[in-house]
Order: C-alpha cells, then sequence, then structure tokens
C-alpha cells in the first residue's frame, strides 16, 4: 500500500541568494476579490522615501493559511520565549520620517 503522505511530498529548493533572506521592517496588504498583495518595504529612520523590497501575491485561500500559520508560530515561539512586545500602534508608519529617533 503507498503512503499517501509520501506521494504528496514537494521537493523546494532555496537558492543561496534567496536564502539570504530580505530585510523588510514594515508590510502593506492590499487585496482584490481575487488576491491578497504583500508588499515587504525596508524603511530608515530619518528617510523619507522607502523601497519595496518583495511583493507576494496570495490567493485569499493561501492567506488564510498563511495566517494560521503565522498564529500557530507565534504561539509556539512564546511558549519558548515569552510573549513578544507589541510597540504602542497608532496605524502609522514605524519610524519619525524627520528626525533620529525610530520605533520598530
Amino acid at each position: 500500500m503507498v503512503d499517501p503522505l509520501k506521494e504528496n511530498k514537494v521537493n523546494i529548493e532555496l537558492s543561496d541568494e534567496v536564502a539570504e533572506g530580505i530585510y523588510s521592517n514594515l508590510a502593506i496588504i492590499t487585496h482584490s476579490h481575487a488576491e491578497f498583495v504583500v508588499d515587504f518595504v525596508k524603511m530608515m529612520p530619518g528617510v523619507p522615501k522607502a523601497k519595496v523590497k518583495s511583493r507576494i501575491i496570495l490567493t485569499p485561500e493561501h492567506a488564510k493559511r498563511l495566517h494560521r500559520a503565522l498564529v500557530d508560530n507565534i504561539h509556539k515561539f512564546e511558549a519558548i520565549n515569552g510573549p513578544i512586545k507589541d510597540s504602542p500602534s497608532d496605524g502609522g508608519v514605524p519610524f519619525t520620517m524627520g528626525g533620529p529617533t525610530a520605533q520598530a
């Protein structure tokens, strides 16, 4: 008998360049009826311009699976490391755009 879990395995390749990752300290999420778009942005304090470093486009179903996976992994992380501190959020940009002080 064939194990259905073994039949569904996918060989995922990770190049050295992609494995290095891209730093992001801001995510902007938009959506339509058919897709979610997540733009990962790198902002620097005192710099009024920021670049989108990566864009991921997901179906609504994949966005919901990602949400569940993030919630599960955050719970696991906090069980080991303690609660992640939420920074005060006013819904704005995490850095003051005119000065040297920043909140991330």
